[in-house]
């Protein structure tokens, strides 16, 4: 047995107030799911013309549709300027490149950063690996679109958060198998990463919380279907099976103390330390999944906010 550890109380309220509307996800209510998110899917804001926005397309894997970009640019940006990749949470099957926009412009805004946002194909529509490799591609196309983008190609990070972290983790693994765009850095916030599901924080919250093992195991059957849990499942599909960490990019992670994500996390940090990997890991005492959604307002999550940016403005600085 297994007890949780208790929710931030701030973060409690919040949480209770998100939950009390919020159809549950299983396999048959995904859709139902992905029309609620869109109708509270907050509006993007550009900070009273601080921030510009464009659209782009990126060629789309073999075979597979161009993918989706939206790019944020301080206004007047001509660069070189430092570049976050960023890609949204979800589950793997929720989402799209606005999802959790918000927060990331304040980079826009603070370090003078172009955000340039990925619209990947969902699962199960999509299975892997069709979502990493949208990813992937578009990573590719910034990177070569670097000097028109005003970005400085070597200070390119990757950023992703829930499902985004996982897939954010897994497109680093690619870059660096396939030698790739060579990225400054990574930050996984509270990533998807290990399809298996089986840590004690996973069991500490199989029924409870916004994101729980239950809803974990919706999203990975979504992605991987019969696969979820073997012993084949690749790295670029779930980051944890990863054998081989040495040459990942620097990296930051971090989740809540209260989430079922909490020990993979940990691991996965350990991992990075082990192959010499310079990572900076917080674990948020009392934090649920993507508190820092749930509450924004909360110490603890304006907190979180403060060490993320500051860990990408030393990266970006060295």
């Amino acid at each position: 047995m297994t007890t949780p550890v208790p929710y931030d109380p701030v973060v409690q309220t919040a949480l209770e107030q998100y939950l009390a509307d919020r159809p549950p996800l299983t396999a048959a209510t995904i859709a139902e799911a992905r029309q609620f998110n869109l109708a509270n899917q907050p509006a993007v804001d550009l900070r009273e013309g601080a921030v510009e926005a464009s659209e782009h397309v990126a060629p789309g894997p073999p075979g597979a549709p161009d993918v989706p970009l939206t790019v944020y640019r301080p206004a007047g940006h001509r660069g070189p300027g430092p570049g976050l990749y960023y890609v949204h949470g979800g589950g793997m099957v929720l989402g799209n490149r606005r999802s959790g926009i918000n927060p990331v412009l304040d980079w826009v805004v603070g370090l003078g950063a172009v955000v340039v946002s990925v619209d990947y194909r969902l699962a199960p529509e999509c299975p892997h690996p069709g979502p990493v490799e949208d990813c992937y591609a578009g990573l590719v196309w910034t990177a070569g679109h670097a000097a028109a983008l005003g970005v400085d190609a070597d200070r390119l990070a990757i950023v992703g958060v829930s499902a985004g972290g996982g897939l954010a983790a897994a497109t680093a693994i690619v870059a660096r198998d396939r030698g790739g765009p060579r990225l400054k850095a990574q930050m996984l916030i509270c990533p998807m990463l290990d399809d298996r599901n089986n840590s004690v924080s996973s069991r500490q919250y199989a029924n409870s919380g916004n994101w729980n093992g239950r809803n974990n195991e919706v999203g990975w059957t979504a992605l991987l279907g019969d696969r979820r849990g073997a012993q084949d499942v690749p790295p670029a599909a779930a980051p944890a099976r990863l054998e081989d960490f040495h040459g990942l990019p620097p990296a930051f992670i971090d989740a809540g103390s209260a989430e079922v994500f909490r020990d993979e996390v940990v691991q996965y940090a350990s991992s990075l330390w082990a192959a010499g990997v310079q990572a900076e890991l917080h674990i948020w005492g009392g934090g649920c999944h993507g508190f820092f959604n749930v509450a924004p307002d909360a110490p603890l999550s304006v907190q979180s906010f403060a060490a993320q940016k500051g860990w990408l403005e030393r990266v970006f600085a060295q």
